[in-house]
């Protein structure tokens, strides 16, 4: 009798270790979902619209979690979900916040009457316009645009419009790779 208690014991031993286990890696999956949607997680750059700062297949580090207390910041680099509801997600660069008018003219984007200047942009592009020219921003709405204002290769907020914030995922706060060009935002 005493050999089936081993047997027993053994087994119960056994499920829960795997009891123990399985508690492990819920916990796991439970903790990198919330550090993603809640914390910070990792894009991977795919296309043009954002050289000459950021190129293809460049990863980047995202923070989430300044959203829910401010606002992104001018010239910061966000992730919005894209506006046509494909579950894709675009890089851009916020150019014009809540209640600012965000104006194109003659190649160049003015601010509520000022001219923006953007160092990440190439040198003698102008900046074409899509459809209108001018947007005046409302409560919670932003105006994102790629840096490469090259014609057709930057579809943003020109295109599709200001951007409502609770569309904007994260704010890119560093390039990791390639290695060689890793950079803080």
């Amino acid at each position: 009798m005493e050999h089936r208690d081993d047997r027993k014991s053994r087994g119960d031993s056994e499920g829960s270790a795997v009891l123990e286990l399985l508690k492990t890696i819920v916990i796991a999956v439970v903790l990198a979902v919330l550090i993603k949607n809640f914390v910070f997680n990792t894009t991977l750059v795919i296309g043009k619209s954002m050289e000459p700062t950021l190129h293809q297949n460049e990863r980047l580090v995202c923070l989430v979690f300044p959203l829910y207390f401010s606002d992104p910041a001018r010239q910061d680099i966000v992730i919005i979900d894209a506006p046509d509801n494909s579950g894709k997600e675009y890089v851009k660069r916020v150019v014009g916040l809540p209640g600012d008018t965000v104006a194109i003219r003659d190649g160049a984007v003015f601010i509520n009457g000022v001219a923006l200047e953007e160092p990440y942009i190439e040198p003698g592009i102008d900046t074409e316009i899509y459809q209108e020219s001018e947007w005046t921003l409302g409560e919670g709405e932003f105006f994102v645009m790629g840096d490469n204002r090259n014609p057709g290769l930057s579809v943003d907020s020109r295109y599709f419009g200001p951007v409502q914030k609770k569309n904007i995922n994260s704010v890119a706060k560093l390039r990791f790779y390639p290695f060689n060009r890793a950079e803080v935002f």
